[in-house]
């Protein structure tokens, strides 16, 4: 299945029921400020993610999981495949931030693209890394994986985004990863091999950003 494939169903119809109803003035939304317009959009920023319940499932687990990057014992495949991260991760410390930022962007991207039907037996299903590692997966995938890589790599939460988007040359939705560094916008994308400058890329059109503690509305 080519990495490019990306479904439809990453924005349901009552999550933009929900955003919509917030951007027309529900309380604890405010407009964001201090980072650079992401691809030309206005963004309303909110700390209120419950309405998020497939992100805040994917943190709770992952740090469930952290326990098991212990010993690897053979035989036990979620211990080793948790120790090869770490190793890959500590081989990255110390690098320039924008190395880190390639380095990461190729390690997740050399994985499988699959879509969650096949793969887990659900219409939408959002991986942690481990899974990710295990079984492969699809866009909000590798920008969840590419998230907590940085994050484990001493990234700030705040300079961090996964967002979901729509792909106007393709006209269906999509997932990637953005980092702010130095006042720019890069944007980490299982569909570009490099990583590139948020206003370098022209055909994305954001619906809302998430971290592990906010989330952004965003308009045109």
């Amino acid at each position: 299945m080519p990495r490019h494939i990306t479904r439809r169903h990453l924005v349901s119809t009552a999550l933009l029921a929900g955003l919509a109803a917030v951007g027309a003035g529900v309380p604890g939304i405010a407009q964001a400020s201090g980072y650079p317009s992401l691809f030309g959009t206005r963004e309303a920023r909110s700390d209120n993610i419950a309405m998020f319940p497939k992100w805040r499932g994917t943190l709770e687990r992952y740090f469930e999981e952290a326990d098991l990057a212990k010993d690897c014992i053979p035989g036990q495949i979620s211990q080793c495949l948790l120790n090869d991260w770490q190793t890959f991760l500590d081989g990255q410390k110390g690098l320039d931030p924008k190395a880190q930022l390639s380095a990461v962007n190729a390690q997740m991207n050399s994985h499988r693209y699959i879509l969650d039907p096949p793969n887990w037996g659900v219409p939408d299903y959002w991986a942690t890394p481990l899974q990710f590692m295990e079984k492969n997966g699809d866009c909000e995938d590798y920008a969840i994986a590419k998230f907590m890589s940085l994050r484990a790599l001493g990234w700030p939460n705040e300079a961090m985004r996964i967002v979901v988007l729509k792909d106007l040359n393709l006209r269906l939705m999509h997932a990637v990863l953005v980092v702010y560094h130095q006042s720019r916008a890069y944007v980490l994308d299982n569909q570009i091999d490099q990583v590139m400058p948020a206003e370098k890329i022209r055909h994305y059109r954001p619906v809302y950003s998430v971290n592990e503690e906010s989330w952004w509305l965003h308009r045109s």
